[in-house]
């Protein structure tokens, strides 16, 4: 061999590894003084190494260290992770549980059907609870209104309707707006003096 031993070399001789690969590592190793102090220096390096106590991490290192890690689970599989949960691990559980899902479901179709034949009631009665929603809010606003700015200005308000609270609100929204700027900019000169 006419070249220095690889460190990968050097290292199959620390292990003592045996094959036809070694032996002309060893012969090189008798002839060559830098390649045997390199590998003596590796084994007292080894001696020491092994010399050094042996320090195992305690038994919840691995579970602290993990509730730090943050982990991406799918949707999907968080999913079947909480389904899973749900189902019972017992046959006569998992019936029951099947029965009582049928039954959840037949009462949702029936609901469902109900509905489509009775969908003009349906809609008439929701129709009526918004038009006492919103008679509710403008009575509310008028209300309100009286109390802030007067009677004939709460008046002017219910005659103009759900357009009129709409205008008085933006109104009173860009007042509010303005007000804060112009504090602002009072404070901001404040600080400059």
């Amino acid at each position: 061999m006419d070249r220095h031993l690889l460190p990968e070399e050097i290292d199959q001789l620390l292990d003592g590894e045996v094959g036809f690969g070694t032996a002309p590592l060893k012969a090189h190793v008798r002839t060559c003084a830098a390649c045997r102090a390199e590998l003596d220096a590796a084994r007292a390096l080894v001696r020491e190494l092994e010399q050094l106590p042996h320090f195992a991490p305690s038994n919840a290192f691995a579970d602290r260290v993990m509730a730090q890690v943050q982990v991406f689970v799918p949707w999907h599989v968080a999913l079947a992770d909480t389904v899973r949960g749900w189902v019972p691990s017992t046959r006569a559980g998992r019936s029951v549980a099947w029965a009582g899902a049928g039954a959840v479901a037949a009462v949702l179709t029936i609901a469902s059907l109900w509905v489509l034949t009775r969908l003009d009631t349906v809609l008439f009665a929701a129709d009526m609870v918004f038009e006492r929603v919103r008679v509710a809010t403008v009575g509310a606003a008028t209300e309100l209104l009286g109390a802030l700015v007067g009677d004939a200005a709460a008046q002017a308000l219910h005659a103009s309707g759900t357009v009129g609270l709409l205008v008085a609100l933006a109104i009173v929204l860009l007042s509010a707006a303005l007000a804060a700027r112009a504090l602002r900019a009072v404070v901001a000169g404040a600080r400059r003096r």
